[in-house]
């Protein structure tokens, strides 16, 4: 008698995995209310229609999480109140050092992800743009993958792309550098980054916080080569300001009292 390919009754069927998307959140986390675009300005709606059907998230900030779920429920409905969802930080830790460091976080990046091994779907966000871009969020991504959990992008603004295709400089090769040093490291760093950049061609990126963003200015204005191409993106999907010229010209500017001022979230960019 052969033996039969059906299961028996006592045999479970495999679960399987939810997935992790990672949505980008709008640029203009800590701005104003009333200087907030609608969300389906800022994001497209299979983005928002996804974030809407989610019940369980990871965050580097669950307030600005919920925040953003609020305005998602103001275009379309959310699956369940905001007060019922499952939302889990990232540990502070993880912020600081950089998650992408070491396997550190391992171990609690993979416990975030159990719903997803019950078949649940979870968002994966930080509180302004993509995660894992310049923010935290990649230990998890990288237990999902270890855990054969489906990691799946969402379309949305990303700051330093746009930033890099409005400068004018090279959109071949480039390196994202984070923050940059403080203090003397720093000069020292901005003349290295710009070597590379004049030896290679690879447009340099940092990002600062935007108290310090004139200082930063100043610092480059007094650091880099008259010729070399300084760009400045703030304010991007707010009230934009994208400023791209030589040192020299930047410097005249700012001799005559024209130069503009960044007080927004801001990209820096330089190279020839």
């Amino acid at each position: 008698m052969r033996p039969s390919n059906t299961p028996s009754q006592n045999t479970a069927p495999k679960a399987v995995n939810g997935c992790l998307y990672l949505i980008p959140t709008p640029l203009d986390f800590g701005c104003e209310e009333k200087k907030m675009l609608p969300i389906e300005q800022l994001l497209p709606t299979a983005t928002i229609q996804i974030a809407a059907g989610l019940t369980h998230w990871i965050t580097e900030n669950a307030k600005s999480t919920r925040g953003f779920l609020g305005r998602i429920n103001q275009h379309t409905p959310l699956v369940n109140p905001i007060q019922s969802m499952a939302i889990q930080v990232i540990p502070r830790d993880a912020h600081k050092q950089g998650d992408h460091l070491t396997d550190a976080f391992d171990n609690a990046a993979r416990a975030m992800l159990k719903p997803c091994l019950s078949g649940e779907n979870m968002g994966l966000v930080s509180e302004a743009g993509i995660p894992a871009v310049a923010d935290p969020g990649s230990s998890v991504v990288r237990a999902a993958h270890a855990l054969g959990i489906p990691v799946i992008p969402l379309s949305g603004a990303v700051s330093l792309m746009l930033a890099l295709a409005a400068s004018g400089l090279n959109g071949q090769q480039f390196a994202f550098i984070g923050y940059l040093p403080k203090g003397a490291e720093q000069l020292a760093h901005i003349r290295s980054t710009e070597a590379r950049a004049l030896k290679t061609g690879e447009t340099q990126i940092c990002i600062e916080t935007p108290y310090r963003n004139d200082a930063l200015l100043q610092t480059m204005l007094a650091t880099l080569q008259p010729n070399t191409r300084l760009a400045i993106a703030s304010g991007l999907t707010l009230a934009p300001i994208v400023v791209s010229q030589s040192v020299q010209a930047w410097s005249l500017q700012n001799k005559a009292g024209t130069m503009p001022r960044f007080p927004l979230p801001a990209v820096f960019l330089w190279g020839p």
